[in-house]
């Protein structure tokens, strides 16, 4: 029996983000209110108008970022791997490639060819927890939950969004009575769950943050409503063999591609706090 590598959890598309497919090859420009119209009161006489009020337009812009992977085999191990190599390098490179379009949902840097993701999107929320970061609390969950909900952003689908060194932190906290604060039985739908709302696990969650004096070794939370982020796919994962790639050796070489990028409808539907001590 094959033995494959443990990857981390896929995320974001488990919390509701939106995947756009079928997309056309070029750029594509997404109009955006950002601000409505105001209401005002008038006289009653006919002799009073109303105040002139049209709100403001943006776009929001998405552009096709590629990401991809390349591996060669020889025609030895084609002749002798048990399962056939091919198919399981297939399997590992659309596995890696949807490993990486849910790290850069995440945390996407929007430089050296990179989308940008939600901890360095601005605008959206944020709690600071200390100088050189400190453990996260109960009280903190809720006022990350609070950044959102301030702004009339906080929907039922909405969710946490944690990695495991958080949820072992978070779950092993209790009051003054010895009783977990985060009840280990209950659930939402079969998952975790604070203020009503879902928690989601994932080791794609940055845990090598730093803050002050803490280098390297701080955790993210993120809290928000993932419907507003947007995976936008300009193409398929490609996945070519190139019989030829090595032919004096006879090795075969495979290449995967896939074009995407992250777009977030509304930053103020998401807060985070980029200094967890877990």
């Amino acid at each position: 029996e094959f033995i494959d590598v443990v990857r981390n959890q896929l995320a974001v598309s488990q919390l509701g983000a939106r995947t756009m497919e079928g997309l056309p090859k070029g750029n594509i420009e997404i109009p955006k209110r950002d601000t409505g119209a105001t209401a005002y009161f008038i006289a009653g006489d006919g002799d009073d108008s109303v105040t002139e009020s049209t709100g403001s337009f943006s776009t929001l812009n998405l552009t096709p970022k590629t990401v991809g992977c390349f591996s060669k085999y020889s025609r030895l191990m084609e002749m002798q791997a048990l399962p056939e190599v091919e198919a399981l390098l297939r399997g590992d490179m659309v596995e890696a490639i949807a490993q990486k379009i849910d790290l850069t949902a995440i945390n996407g840097s929007g430089s050296s060819n990179q989308p940008t993701g939600i901890l360095q999107t601005t605008g959206i929320g944020s709690v600071a927890l200390a100088t050189n970061g400190a453990a996260a609390s109960v009280d903190n969950l809720i006022d990350l939950k609070g950044e959102v909900a301030i702004d009339s952003a906080d929907l039922a689908t909405a969710g946490f969004l944690i990695n495991a060194k958080v949820e072992k932190a978070l779950s092993n906290l209790k009051d003054s009575n010895n009783n977990y604060l985060l009840d280990p039985y209950a659930s939402y739908l079969g998952e975790a769950s604070l203020c009503g709302r879902r928690v989601i696990t994932s080791n794609n969650v940055p845990s090598n943050l730093s803050k002050g004096s803490a280098s390297g070794t701080l955790s993210a939370i993120i809290y928000g409503d993932f419907s507003q982020l947007m995976i936008a796919m300009f193409s398929n994962v490609e996945v070519l063999v190139d019989p030829y790639s090595d032919f004096a050796s006879g090795k075969v070489g495979i290449r995967a591609l896939a074009s995407f990028d992250i777009g977030i409808r509304q930053p103020s539907a998401f807060a985070a706090i980029v200094d967890a001590v877990a």
